[in-house]
């Protein structure tokens, strides 16, 4: 379990493809600090298995779903990563709860500066967007971010839009994108929770 607020910024040093999955070494002194084999390390929201780690380097594995789901299918040496190791019991909520298992991709569509905030509206799948609400909570890259904006729901194309701060921008990974990147999308867990007992319940009441 994982708070979206980055702990630090990581640097992929090398991956290693395999037929459906791949191995990549991450570089991040502060999120092996304490590490040992078999914690979790979200990188760029994806949670991670460390298998092996050096002093500020580890390693984990990644399966196909994982690369099917995320945008680790495409990481190569030279990316920088957001990173963040898995909250202890008792710590601080600063953000909100993540679990590190990403929903999705979605794209920047546009990014608008507005005085020190700048404004980046995001792509939505039309399954996800009914999980994704205004001032609600999303992480993007790992990062918990509020909902400032999202589309109308009778649009085709959904979108949703977050307004960042200069701290965040320069924090994570998020201030080095560029319109047409694709980012990890992981919904709030509140919401997915209540939209399937809201779907059993409509379910059991057809049935009756």
């Amino acid at each position: 379990m994982f708070t979206g607020i980055i702990e630090e910024i990581g640097t992929v040093t090398a991956v290693t493809r395999s037929v459906s999955s791949l191995r990549l070494s991450v570089q991040g002194p502060l999120a092996v600090s304490d590490a040992r084999h078999g914690d979790s390390i979200a990188v760029s929201g994806v949670c991670l298995t460390v298998v092996e780690q050096s002093d500020d380097s580890f390693t984990a594995d990644v399966m196909g779903q994982t690369l099917a789901m995320s945008t680790l299918d495409t990481v190569d040496a030279g990316r920088r990563v957001n990173l963040e190791r898995a909250a202890h019991v008792g710590d601080r909520l600063g953000g909100h709860i993540v679990q590190g298992h990403v929903d999705g991709t979605s794209r920047l569509e546009s990014i608008r500066d507005d005085g020190d905030w700048r404004v980046l509206r995001f792509s939505l799948a039309s399954d996800l967007a009914r999980l994704v609400v205004d001032k609600g909570s999303v992480a993007v890259d790992g990062t918990s971010l509020t909902v400032s904006a999202v589309a109308p729901a009778e649009l085709a194309q959904q979108w949703f839009e977050v307004s960042l701060i200069p701290e965040t921008l320069a924090a994570t990974t998020l201030g080095e994108l560029r319109v047409g990147d694709h980012v990890n999308i992981e919904t709030d867990i509140i919401a997915r929770h209540v939209e399937r007992m809201l779907a059993r319940d409509a379910a059991e009441g057809n049935n009756r």
